[in-house]
């Protein structure tokens, strides 16, 4: 029996599961768990002698499935690789093809864009060959970023401290945020004023609608009022003079619905609208591109693959999205919007992300999701529908008052027809000053205007904003720097190594961080140099497009670090980093204790050592009293990286709470309330017989 199968080899249990169940019988669906070789992490791992060999090893603990798998290939009648769509599942398929001794010249791998009946089957009707440009391209980077990784870190270790890292997009990510920083530091308010006018028709009466008007124009040239002085000088002109209608001008505004999602813009937007970080909204798409039980249909791939730098969908998908448009509103909702890529050549065999089934509208499968999953398939559903619906159209106004030589303006806007906001729900794309939702009075030129206020207030330009995760990830993209798939390593580690902190969600580079940029805009300048890394990311396209030969790359890239590391190493003095004294008293000899970094993370040390070699974890106060015995309630992690709350005189006291405790008591039965996160925040008791909540 076992020969009469086909064999189908994917990365991850879920994705098998739902591949298994669309394949029937005759296949046995089994799951790579991601890689299973790779370069060894205890040494470099690349034969530099060899022209850049990499020496690849099987990974650690992954024995037992590539036995299972080799056992599983042995007795079928053929073998399918259906790994990811992309470079890295190009690579995992190579590397499995390898271990199973398969022909790489033989068509035994499969693509799909979306986990679908059709789509499944029909790949497996169209095997191909493993593409060597896409593993070369992988290749390419992979030995790339080792390089820089483990010629650069270990110099970190030696001059500044252990633990420490450099990478190819890492530090030059690093570097825009610090850069940023640095613009904040050295930013210099300067004052300006607004001018603005409530105005109303002279002729109108009481009824008469009043409408505010911006000071714009002086002589017929833009004005900007730089001080208070000038500010009086202009108020005190107006008041000779009469407000008049001078000019109205009325037109149709269309505001376009956006592309699809791709990778990036659906970080971003994610980020935006519910508050997801990188890594959250990358978990959770994989979620539903992998499958969800769906009451009445079982398991069921949501959305198309998610790793894409592409906005093109298929022709099927198009006709399927004008089927529901048209089926489901009237024919002036349906628009006839192209978008285009910004890159045309590269991952384009990828679609935009986009719903496999758009028949199945997020509020009908409610039930079946998981909160957050819910959340993140509307965005993309109602994303996708709307970029195929018409634009929305506004009644636009503006209306320029004169007073003497002075010209205020005044903007109205009232939506005519909503287009593609029917079904999404979009920041606005017009800025306050377009008037967007207000509209103005009924006026005629030349009319005479009653003055109601003059307002004038004084303003100060603002710093440039830090940087959020999304915004970084925009920032990334429009520099050309990174790709979809790097993203969310990289805000990982710059967070990890401690080089960047998280703030009410912007990031700000910590101490650390600038001095590892500085030492690396000093001695390797062509890793931090955004235009550097954006012209390697297009030579690395260029293996996988152009054929490009990924050893050259790799070569003349390695000449120039490799006279950047010697200069390096002979020059950098060891920088000694003040440890940060804190507030905490050593217990066993009464000196500050002082922040170290260790193999494991941050912990306090007495200042004194090593004198005193007192230790002790970092733990955060909460301002909350241990209802059992008085001392401070402190939060701390699980082995499972789980946070909870619980007594600081542990193991004295060893009162926890799994929900964070507030300064409240129970009105039912006196025990310390806890906040509970929902979609709001609640208080609950945390007595689990009282079951107050509030």
């Amino acid at each position: 029996m076992g020969n009469e199968k086909s064999l189908v080899i994917v990365e991850s249990p879920s994705k098998a599961k739902t591949i298994g169940k669309f394949l029937g019988g005759k296949y046995k669906v089994v799951a790579s768990v991601g890689h299973v070789r790779d370069l060894p992490k205890s040494k470099l791992g690349i034969d530099i002698d060899r022209n850049f060999e990499p020496e690849y090893i099987s990974i650690r603990g992954k024995g037992d499935v590539i036995k299972a798998m080799k056992k599983e290939a042995k007795g079928a009648v053929r073998v399918y690789l259906a790994t990811d769509p992309d470079r890295e599942g190009e690579a995992i398929s190579w590397h499995i093809a390898h271990l199973l001794e398969l022909d790489q010249n033989e068509p035994n791998r499969i693509v799909f864009n979306e986990i679908t009946k059709d789509a499944i089957k029909g790949a497996v009707k169209n095997p191909r060959p493993i593409d060597r440009n896409l593993v070369d391209a992988q290749q390419a980077r992979r030995v790339l970023d080792r390089l820089v990784g483990y010629k650069i870190s270990p110099l970190l270790w030696r001059k500044i401290r252990r633990g420490l890292s450099a990478g190819r997009v890492q530090s030059a990510a690093l570097k825009i945020i610090c850069d940023r920083e640095k613009e904040i530091r050295n930013f210099i308010p300067k004052e300006y004023w607004n001018i603005s006018v409530v105005l109303k028709s002279a002729k109108g009466g009481k009824e008469s609608k009043s409408f505010t008007a911006r000071l714009t124009e002086y002589k017929g040239k833009k004005i900007t009022v730089d001080d208070r002085a000038s500010a009086n000088e202009i108020t005190k002109a107006l008041s000779a003079n009469a407000y008049a209608v001078k000019s109205i001008e009325r037109k149709e505004r269309l505001r376009k619905p956006f592309a699809p999602f791709t990778t990036s813009s659906l970080q971003q937007d994610a980020s935006v609208k519910l508050g997801f970080y990188t890594k959250k909204v990358m978990f959770v798409a994989q979620q539903l591109y992998e499958g969800v039980d769906v009451k009445g249909k079982g398991t069921v791939g949501l959305v198309s693959y998610i790793r894409t730098d592409s906005v093109r969908i298929s022709a099927e998908a198009h006709a399927a999205v004008t089927e529901y448009i048209t089926s489901n509103y009237p024919k002036a909702y349906l628009g006839n919007y192209s978008y285009s890529n910004k890159k045309k050549d590269v991952q384009d065999a990828h679609e935009a992300i986009r719903p496999t089934y758009v028949e199945l509208r997020p509020d009908d499968i409610k039930d079946s999701l998981t909160k957050d999953q819910y959340a993140l398939y509307r965005l993309i559903w109602t994303r996708f529908v709307a970029s195929r619906m018409s634009a929305a159209v506004y009644d636009s106004e503006a209306v320029d008052v004169t007073n003497g030589d002075y010209t205020f303006r005044a903007n109205g806007s009232a939506l005519k027809f909503d287009g593609f906001l029917k079904v999404y729900d979009s920041a606005s794309t017009l800025s306050d000053e377009d008037g967007e939702g207000k509209r103005l009075p009924p006026l005629t030129e030349g009319e005479a205007l009653t003055l109601m206020d003059l307002l004038s207030e004084q303003n100060f330009t603002q710093p440039p904003s830090r940087f959020t995760e999304a915004g970084l990830v925009k920032d990334l993209e429009e520099k050309n720097i990174g790709r979809p798939s790097t993203y969310v390593p990289i805000m990982a580690t710059l967070t990890d190594r401690k080089y960047v902190t998280r703030e009410k969600k912007t990031l700000s580079p910590t101490d650390l961080g600038f001095v590892v940029t500085d030492l690396m805009e000093n001695y390797f300048k062509e890793i931090v140099d955004t235009g550097f890394t954006a012209d390697m990311e297009d030579k690395l396209d260029d293996i996988e497009v152009k054929n490009t030969d990924w050893k050259q790359i790799v070569g003349d890239f390695y000449d120039i670090l490799k006279d950047e590391l010697q200069t390096a190493d002979a020059e950098i003095e060891k920088l000694k980093l003040e440890d940060e004294v804190t507030d905490e008293i050593c217990e066993l000899c009464g000196r500050h204790m002082v922040k170290k970094f260790g193999r494991f993370g941050e912990f306090l040390a007495c200042s004194g050592y090593p004198e005193c070699k007192s230790t002790k974890p970092i733990v955060t106060k909460i301002n909350v009293k241990c209802p059992q015995c008085g001392r401070d309630i402190v939060a701390r992690k699980s082995k499972k990286g789980r946070i909870f709350y619980g007594c600081s005189g542990y193991p004295e006291c060893d009162r926890i709470f799994w929900n964070k405790p507030v300064e409240k008591n129970c009105p039912e039965c006196g025990a310390l309330m806890t906040e509970k996160k929902m979609k709001n925040t609640e208080l609950m008791c945390s007595n689990p017989e009282c079951g107050y909540k509030e």
